[in-house]
């Protein structure tokens, strides 16, 4: 359980203001120092954490009179692996308090509940705690070959491993296997876990594994892909960012590639 009843205005905290999935940094890092210092509303701020032994504030943007100027979650890919995960946390709280306003129980008014930090009914008193979307991301290996697809999305023509939802009633390692057969129409085999990513884009846990071709010809969905193909370690196109699961799954599999 965390508060902020022991602070007061001069207490050096690090900052978190969120705006959807942009938060705000100061001269490109985590703002560190008082609410006085950085003239921020210590009443309307909610510990999330600690780090460095100093308390971790996030704050909504409705709580401030002017919003300063924002960064993109994706332009913080940069930050330690540490950091990135605060300023993801700190934004899957604001999306929770933005998309969950009303009760799926009853339908009653959520608010803020700071000491479980989840959103509490005032009618049912029901707690509902940060959602959590399950996904999965593979590396798939074929010989001395990574098989990588192009999204719509990636406008500048960027490759990138499969993923996707988890649904109802099924398995990790069958949304794997699923995933790759409805995106690329291959099957694989010897499916097995590499990591886990928080994702905040808005509130995804990408769930990270490796696996081999078992069979099939590729044939993209191109209601899901631009594109489709195996390469070899030697002719890589443009890839995944650094500091993304994506990224640490290719690498891993190219480098188990070259050393076969």
């Amino acid at each position: 359980m965390l508060n902020n009843k022991h602070l007061n205005h001069q207490t050096l905290i690090y900052w978190f203001v969120v705006s959807g999935s942009q938060v705000w940094l100061e001269n490109g890092v985590i703002p560190y120092g008082s609410s006085e210092y950085f003239k921020l509303p210590l009443e309307h701020a909610v510990q999330i954490c600690e780090h460095n032994g100093a308390p971790v504030m996030w704050i909504d943007e409705a709580h401030l009179a002017e919003l300063p100027q924002m960064t993109s979650l994706r332009d913080c890919l940069h930050f330690s692996e540490q950091d990135f995960l605060l300023i993801s946390r700190a934004i899957q709280f604001g999306h929770m308090v933005q998309s969950q306003r009303f009760c799926p129980q009853c339908g009653g008014r959520n608010h803020l509940n700071h000491n479980q930090l989840a959103m509490q009914c005032n009618d049912c008193r029901t707690l509902h705690y940060p959602r959590i979307f399950p996904c999965v991301i593979v590396a798939v290996r074929k010989d001395k070959q990574i098989l990588l697809a192009q999204h719509p999305r990636h406008k500048t023509g960027m490759y990138t491993v499969i993923a996707g939802f988890v649904e109802v009633g099924e398995t990790l390692e069958q949304c794997v296997a699923r995933e790759v057969m409805e995106e690329t129409g291959i099957s694989v085999t010897n499916i097995r876990y590499f990591g886990s990513q928080p994702w905040a884009f808005p509130s995804s846990l990408m769930m990270g594994f490796l696996a081999d071709y078992d069979g099939g010809t590729i044939k993209p969905d191109y209601s899901e892909l631009s594109d489709a193909r195996w390469y070899g370690v030697d002719e890589m196109p443009e890839v995944a960012p650094k500091g993304t699961i994506a990224r640490e799954l290719i690498e891993h599999t190219v480098e188990q590639i070259k050393n076969a």
